[in-house]
């Protein structure tokens, strides 16, 4: 009986747990699903719907909720582009589904196409919500105070856009076709990436209306800088660029060495039309009105000078050479030391001590600093000819001083009295601290030094001397 009773219980047992697997299957497949409505376009300014992701939601092949929704993009990922710098990671949204429970989904693709599905975005097809936000992709900066006479610097790498690249969806290249290489521009609008933070600046051709769009603008236009090469202006320029250069139309500048060797080449490119190689292009001059012999002065590479002018004859012809003589050049700098016994040099003194800041010298000599980098650098004697005083200094205890700069008896003086520390150029010291010294190297201009009673006395430098070098 007991052994029966055994089976008659695990027969039970074994019914009730095939029961029970049999109601979990059903309410499994029970599972209930929301269905979608039909699918809307969005009608609204295509600008006006640019959404970044909120990173709470993932994006879906279909509204998250309805049966076979794949995910395109997990919720981590959204989150990661919802927190990008990079403007292709926006997105568009185009179009919008209504659930059964009231759920709104929108459509949306990112800006550069990479990812396109539909994601929840709250209870109304109205605003967005959810998982997506409005996002201003473009924030409006202020003009240049310069906004005529760009040119593009060169139309095959720098084009213009419908808009910033990746602000909008689809921002396209403009054609430049008619735009020639010596047309202005004109900029009527400037605006800043919001995620990047890089400058763009709308520009139209004065000569064709027709071309116009966005274009990177570098820092933009600089008013302080007077100088039109030092300005970052991107895809823009100050002035025009050159035809392509071939043998017809072009001399090939050549900058040599005094070793013999070519340190680096530019190109003149003339304006004209119809010329042949052969023909002379000594009077010729580019899109820029420069003349090649100007050309020649103004690409001088850095770090390099002129030997002299370049000198163009008749034998500067298209499709040929001209050689340029140049030299490595440097300029020196001077620092200053105290000098010490059986050194040359001791410990520097930095010029916020010198009374007067950094001491001035002739513009004369500020130029004999400069020069070819296999010269002697100039000696500095005739330099610093006059004692320095430095800044009033505090005794911090009874010591004993000179009288005056030009009274050299001894004196004590009590703590919390005031003196200054008068420097005399040592031209001994200075030379041998500057023995075999070439044009760049740093030089050190040397000083004794002497304590000496009383305030430092500030003076005003003469005309003609400079604190420049």
């Amino acid at each position: 009986m007991q052994s029966s009773l055994k089976k008659s219980l695990y027969l039970g047992l074994a019914a009730l747990s095939f029961a029970g697997v049999a109601a979990v299957s059903t309410t499994a497949s029970a599972k209930s699903y929301a269905t979608a409505g039909a699918y809307s376009t969005l009608k609204t300014d295509a600008t006006k719907r640019n959404v970044e992701a909120t990173g709470t939601n993932a994006l879906y092949t279909k509204p998250g909720t309805v049966k076979g929704a794949k995910v395109v993009a997990s919720k981590a990922t959204m989150a990661k582009l919802a927190s990008s710098k990079k403007s292709a990671d926006y997105f568009r949204a185009y179009g919008v589904k209504t659930t059964n429970r009231g759920s709104v989904y929108y459509r949306v693709v990112s800006m550069d196409g990479k990812y396109r599905g539909y994601i929840y975005g709250g209870k109304s097809d109205t605003a967005f919500a959810g998982g997506i936000k409005s996002a201003e992709t473009t924030t409006t900066a202020t003009n240049p105070t310069k906004t005529t006479g760009y040119y593009l610097k060169d139309a095959s790498k720098n084009t213009l856009w419908t808009a910033p690249k990746y602000t909008q969806y689809k921002a396209s290249k403009v054609s430049l076709y008619g735009a020639k290489s010596d047309d202005t521009f004109t900029v009527s609008k400037a605006a800043t990436k919001t995620r990047e933070g890089s400058l763009y600046y709308y520009v139209t051709d004065d000569n064709n209306s027709s071309i116009a769009g966005w274009i990177y603008a570098g820092k933009g236009y600089d008013a302080t800088i007077t100088d039109s090469t030092k300005q970052d202006l991107g895809g823009l320029s100050l002035s025009a660029s050159d035809a392509a250069a071939t043998e017809n139309n072009s001399v090939k500048i050549n900058y040599i060495a005094k070793n013999g060797n070519t340190v680096a080449t530019s190109t003149f490119v003339t304006k004209e039309n119809g010329t042949k190689a052969g023909q002379s292009a000594a009077t010729t001059t580019n899109n820029n009105g420069k003349t090649l012999a100007e050309v020649a002065k103004a690409n001088v590479p850095s770090g390099y000078t002129l030997t002299a002018d370049p000198v163009v004859t008749t034998n500067a012809v298209y499709g040929g050479t001209l050689n340029v003589d140049v030299y490595k050049s440097a300029t020196s700098t001077i620092t200053f030391w105290t000098k010490a016994a059986g050194v040359s040099a001791g410990t520097e003194i930095k010029t916020s001590e010198f009374v007067n800041g950094k001491p001035a010298i002739t513009t004369t000599q500020a130029k004999s600093l400069t020069g070819d980098v296999t010269e002697d650098a100039p000696s500095l004697d005739g330099f610093f000819t006059a004692p320095i005083q430095s800044v009033t200094k505090t005794a911090t205890d009874s010591m004993s001083v000179q009288k005056s700069d030009a009274d050299k008896t001894a004196v004590t003086i009590t703590k919390g009295a005031e003196y200054h520390v008068l420097y005399t150029y040592d031209p001994d010291a200075s030379a041998a601290a500057n023995k075999g010294a070439k044009k760049g190297d740093a030089l050190k201009a040397v000083f004794a030094q002497v304590n000496v009673q009383g305030k430092a006395t500030a003076s005003t430098d003469d005309s003609g001397t400079t604190s420049n070098y």
